[in-house]
Formats: C-alpha cells, structure tokens, sequence
C-alpha cells in the first residue's frame, strides 16, 4: 500500500474496511488493565457469529509526518484481540478486512476515555430475560447460547434458571427491592407460583436468602442429609428420582425431592445389609431401622475370647515368633527374596485359618440377631448379639431362692411402679408446656434432663479413662455407704450398679460422641470376660494392675447419673460438678448447641439470651423480632463457632473455666440466678415490666432491658467472646457454702 492511497483513505469521519494486519494497539489508549482472556474468547465468540456491529474507532500512523499504512485504534482493542485470536485459529484471514470509523480530528485518548466511562452495562434481569427469550423463541441451547456469545455453557444455564424466575420478583429486582443473592435463592425452586407464595409468607426482614432457600425447599431432604448420603446420590437418580439443584450447587450436592422412593431406597439399602450379615454370619435374625431401636426388650450377647487347645496356642506362637524372626533378620532387605516373601504369606494364610482371637459362640449366635441402623454420618451401623425374649435360656432351678435387697440389685433391674410414676409425669410435662418470654427463666425439666444426660455421658467416658480418679470416686462412695447417715447418698455415682438408660432423657446419645466411645469400650471388655461367669474371679485377679484398674474405671463409669429431671437431687448434682472438675471435663469438647441437640427445645427467650451472652445483648436486640425458624438460622453457626454452653452444662467448681451471667443451676438447687448485667433481678419488677409489654417480642425487649429496635447498630459478629462476667453475690456464695456443709 502506498503513501498515497493511505492518505486517501484517511479522512475524518469515513467509514473504511481495513486489513485486520494493518491495525495497531494505539499507545493514546486510556485502558492501561488489558481486557481479561475469557473477556477476548466471548467477544471472539460474538464475532465469529455475528461479525463486527460496532466499528472500530482508528487514526492513520505516522512516522516523521508521513503516514505508514497503519493504523492505530483508539476504540475497539478488546475487538481488535478478538479479530486476531480468530485469525490465529485460522477461522479467518490475517487480512481479513475490519470495519473502522477514520478521526483525525479528536483527540485518541479523549475518545477512548469516553467509550470506557460513558457506558452503562445492562441490568443483569435484563440479560436474564434475554437469554430466556433466545431459548425460548429461538429454541437455542445453551451450548449454542455459549457458542454465540461466550459465557460457559454452564454459565448460560445458571442465567436462564434465573431468567425464569417469576417476571415480578424480577421487577423488584430491577428496583433494588432484592438482591442478587436472593433471586438465586428464590430459583432453586422453578415454580413461579411457589415463588411468589414465599415471597408473600416472608416479611421483608426475614427474606434472607437462607430462610428463602429453605422455605423454597421445604419438603425435599438436602443431599447432604444421612438417608442421601447413605443412597448415594447416583443410585437415588438411576431410580428415577429427582433432584433440585442451586445455581450455584457443586457436584454431588443439592436436594431429593421425591422422599417416599428415598426412604424406601434406604430401607431396602438397610435390608439388604441386615440380610447379608445375618446370611453370612450365621445369626438367627436380622432388623433394619432408621434409629436406633431403644424398644427392643432385648438382652445381649458379645464376643467371647475362643477357647483354644494347648496344641493350638502353641502352634499359633511359633507361628507369631518365626514371623517376628523373619522380620528382624530381613528388616534391612526390601523386598525381601522370594522363598522368605513366600513363607511370610505362608505364616499369615496359618494365622488365618486359626481365626480371630475373639467370636461370637455358634449357639448364642443360633438364638441372637443382627440389627442395622443409620447414624448421622450416613454409614450403616451394625450392631450383633441382641437376644429377645422368647429366645432366652431358661434359668437353672434354685432350690433354696433368697429375697434380694433392692440396693444390691444389677444392672438394667427397674422398679415398675417407678418407671410408671415417672412416665407419667413425663407425658404431663409434654402437655404442659410452659411458654416464659424470660430469657433468665428455668429451662423445662425434659430440657434439663436431655443436658445434663449429655453430660453424664461425656462424664462416664472422662472417668472410664482416668482410672486412678475412678478409684478415688468408688472409695468416696463406699466411705459414704459405710460411715455417712442419712438417706441419699450425696454422690451421683450408684454403686448399687443401677445403670441409667441416657438415650431415654437424651436425644442422640448412641450416636454422640461420648456415647460411642462408651459403647465400643463396653464391647472391648465383653469380649475378653469370661463366657462362665464364675472365672470371673479367677479372670480379674488374673489381670495386671493396670488393666484391672481400668476395668474398674469403665464399670464404674456406668454408673454416673447426673441427670436433672423432676427429682431434686441438689447433693447429687454437686457431686457432678466436684466429679468433673476432677476430671477437667469441659463439656465444649462434648456438646454443641445445634438445632437438633438445643435450639429447637428451648424458647426463643432462651435463643435470645445465648446470643446476648456469646456476643452481645445489641444482637440480641436485632433477632428480638424475628420468628424462631429465622431466629435459629442466624444463631446456630455462630453459638457453635463461639463454643457456647448452657448453664447446666458449665462446672461452677472448674478454675479457670468462665462462668455464665446467670446462676448455673435453672432448677434452684442454689438459689435464684442474677440479672444480666450482674445484679439481682427483683422478680416483681420484672414481672410488672412483662406484663406491660402488648407481644412476646415487646416482652423479650423489655426483660433484656432493650430500646428500639431501629435504633440499634448493625449486627455484629456473634463469634466473638463475652467477657467480664459477672461475679456471685455474697448471698449466693453463702448458700453455696450452706450446701456444702450440709453435703458434708
């Protein structure tokens, strides 16, 4: 090209096709951040299908006044990388010709400055919509979207879910009347009607894209939840179950909506397994339950240590000395040579055939089953050797039966006018139950039970492995049966070995992690005890003194009560608290206050007062007004985060350990609890205050002494601690002095 014909098409205004290689990066250009490649790749893509609508802005180079027969672009460099990396894949020509608006009149940086600021990006529900109208009036994938104008494949999906999000929630989005967040929540579910019928339910302070997700998909189970993950989310779909998916949802994640056929994967799944253990197990039964069945009736079984000849145990011994042998002679060799290797493969396979050191009795096993539940984590649990009743060995004759004192009866014997007693009052506390807008009022006795259920567990499994702070305990107790007057015995431990049923005050026990711990140490004894119970004697003086103290640590442990209920048992409890600050329990290692363990018992006063105390009474004041659903949303991860304990689940005794604001003993064992800010509360003032108050929430506010709700500051973090607690007053320290003389 000549420096003629350059000068002749480079006049201001004209509209010109120039070779794509004759274009140039202009240096005037004001955009100094280059455009991002996925950036190039959709604009490339747009090209690619639609060419270039938007000409470039260019003005001839010169060099020494003269022009070169290039060109140097002011507006359009994003386009001009697009064009290139199109030539680059040879889906066009290096000189491919690019339509370009010539200006030699303004000044290049001046008009690149005024394409980057004067434009305005559409409203994102606008590109939604649109992206819906391609697909629909168009029938385009969105492959096809993506091939035209860029975005993922994946992206285009995510944007047409939301541009079927009802048309009127997508108004008020335009308005800022939502969010982002909340249209995505709103289209996990893409039923417009149910949409829009969430959005009517939630008042606009609780739309929050969590309450609005959940509510949303209300009825469907999270693929995260035990049964999902116990089906796996690929069986559920092959069995022609839906699934609801987020925008945003990883794979692997999102929920079932068909729970009928989901529970009845999970039963068949748990059949099978009960099924196949008892096949190929040899038991006489076998039972599959979601929980854990607590109402069986059954007694059981455990593995029993094999009884084997003295030939045998010989045998085994040389077998277990030569392996050690081979292994310390070829230890410095890897791999060993072939005629050792060989004979270490030839040792296990013997060691094999012998079996396990430890086994079920083929006849306890031809009247015992098998049961197969579903904990939390959403891996089946088996559990062997339940014996019912009709398969019970029927008892030897006595022929001179002696009357038993009821202090010396074993474990698991109940007294039935007990047990009646107290399920009675147990089925009247679930009619009656007591709504208190007082976040300082006592918690119902079934809530106390299930806390302090949860702690006498953890306690069981602190003293099982402390086993020189169980012998002091069981002296304590014995000191007490023998010397101490009076009637009870202020110690919760029962040596009467009278073992409490936790799961029958606590929920999820079995499943805790105390609980488990507990069961399989019990299991590990049961297998190495004698299967006649008379060599129990022979089998313990046998034992070193280690692992007969711990025996003695874990039988021992099942004894520990702590459990508040509907009997006040003020010396017992002080003895919990003694117990375990010997032991160093802290219950935060224990327990968490999750929806399913606290929140959803308790009251919303109570909810409120925790926040106040693991943060600060502002965000207490802040959720007053919320509903308990949206109220326990907020609360839960922030009490797990800040380890947040009731007051029954503190050690008043602990050094150390922060105390609550509020006297730890709700049942008023030890007097009446302290205000918050740590003065005693006048009852009649607060009542008189409550009884002011025209709603819950009003009464809320007033207990916690709160003022406006408007004017409160944003919530704050509710991770953080609360400190400066307050101290006991001297009457409460006088009381608590009182007791323990009297416990003496």
């Amino acid at each position: 090209m000549t420096t003629s014909q350059t000068a002749a098409v480079a006049q201001h205004g004209q509209v010109q096709d120039i070779a794509l290689n004759r274009l140039k990066a202009s240096p005037k250009n004001v955009r100094r951040v280059g455009h991002p490649a996925e950036v190039i790749e959709e604009r490339a893509a747009s090209i690619k299908a639609k060419g270039v609508i938007q000409p470039l802005v260019v003005e001839p180079e010169t060099k020494d006044g003269q022009a070169t027969g290039y060109y140097l672009v002011s507006v359009g460099e994003g386009r001009r990388q697009a064009l290139r990396l199109l030539a680059k894949r040879k889906v066009l020509s290096r000189t491919a010709p690019v339509r370009c608006v010539v200006d030699t009149v303004n000044d290049p940086a001046e008009v690149s400055l005024d394409e980057n600021i004067s434009r305005e990006s559409m409203h994102p529900a606008d590109q939604y919509e649109a992206f819906k109208d391609l697909a629909e009036r168009k029938g385009w994938s969105a492959e096809e979207i993506s091939a035209r104008f860029g975005p993922s494949p994946e992206t285009v999906r995510q944007r047409l879910r939301l541009g079927a999000v009802a048309p009127a929630l997508l108004d008020i989005y335009r308005e800022g009347g939502l969010n982002l967040e909340q249209i995505v929540a709103f289209a996990v579910n893409p039923d417009p009607e149910r949409q829009m019928q969430v959005y009517a339910q939630l008042p606009e302070h609780q739309r929050e894209p969590r309450a609005i997700r959940r509510a949303m998909t209300d009825a469907k189970v999270a693929a995260t939840e035990r049964r999902a993950v116990f089906v796996g989310l690929d069986a559920y779909v092959a069995a022609g179950g839906p699934v609801l998916r987020d925008l945003f949802t990883q794979e692997g994640e999102g929920w079932l909506e068909d729970v009928v056929l989901l529970d009845r994967l999970v039963a068949e799944k748990l059949s099978a397994i009960a099924e196949a253990v008892r096949d190929d197990e040899g038991w006489k039964w076998s039972e599959a339950y979601l929980d854990f069945p607590h109402g069986l009736g059954c007694s059981r079984v455990f593995e029993r240590r094999r009884q084997r000849s003295a030939e045998d145990r010989e045998a085994i011994a040389a077998l277990y000395d030569e392996d050690n042998a081979l292994t310390e002679q070829w230890a410095e060799i890897d791999p060993p040579p072939p005629e050792v290797a060989a004979r270490f493969e030839e040792i296990e396979a013997a060691l094999e055939a012998y079996g396990d050191d430890v086994a079920f009795d083929p006849e306890e096993k031809a009247r015992a089953g098998v049961v197969v539940w579903l904990p939390s984590d959403g891996e089946a649990r088996i559990e062997r050797g339940f014996v019912r009743v009709e398969d019970e060995l029927a008892p030897e004759p006595d022929p001179e039966p002696e009357a038993e004192d009821e202090a010396d009866e074993g474990i698991g014997d109940d007294d039935d006018q007990d047990d009646e007693a107290d399920e009675a009052r147990a089925d009247a506390s679930e009619v009656e139950e007591e709504i208190v807008p007082d976040a300082t009022a006592p918690l119902s006795p079934r809530i106390q039970g299930d806390l302090t259920a949860h702690r006498s567990a953890a306690l069981r499994c602190v003293l099982a492995e402390n086993p020189d702070m169980a012998l002091v305990a069981l002296v304590h107790v014995l000191a007490l049966r023998v010397f101490g007057r009076g009637s009870p015995i202020p110690s919760c431990l029962d040596v009467r070995m009278g073992s409490r049923t936790l799961p029958n005050d606590g929920e999820g026990i079995e499943d805790s992690r105390a609980g488990l711990a507990n069961a399989e140490r019990h299991a590990a004894w049961a297998r190495q005890m004698p299967e006649d119970p008379t060599r129990y004697w022979s089998f313990i003086v046998e034992l070193d003194g280690d692992s007969r103290l711990s025996l003695l640590a874990h039988c021992l442990s099942l004894t520990v009560d702590a459990v508040h209920n509907w009997e006040r048992r003020p010396g017992v409890w002080l003895h919990a608290d003694q117990l375990a600050a010997a032991l160093d329990l802290d219950m935060r290692d224990w327990w968490s206050p999750t929806r399913r363990r606290y929140l959803d018992a308790v009251t919303k006063a109570h909810i409120l007062g925790a926040v106040a105390e693991a943060s600060k009474p502002e965000d207490a004041l802040r959720m007053a007004k919320l509903k308990k659903e949206q109220m326990i949303e907020i609360a839960e991860p922030a009490l797990v985060a800040a380890r947040w304990l009731p007051p029954l689940l503190r050690n008043p005794l602990a050094v150390g350990v922060e105390q609550p604001r509020e006297t730890a003993d709700p049942a008023g064992a030890l007097g009446d609890g302290e205000a918050i800010e740590g003065e005693r509360a006048d009852p009649a003032l607060a009542q008189s205050a409550l009884g002011e108050a025209t709603s819950e929430d009003e009464a809320l506010s007033v207990a916690l002494g709160a003022p406006e709700i408007d004017d409160q500051p944003p919530l704050s973090a509710l991770g953080e601690a609360v400190s400066d607690m307050a101290a006991p007053s001297d009457e409460d320290e006088a009381e608590v002095a009182a007791m323990l003389t009297a416990a003496e």
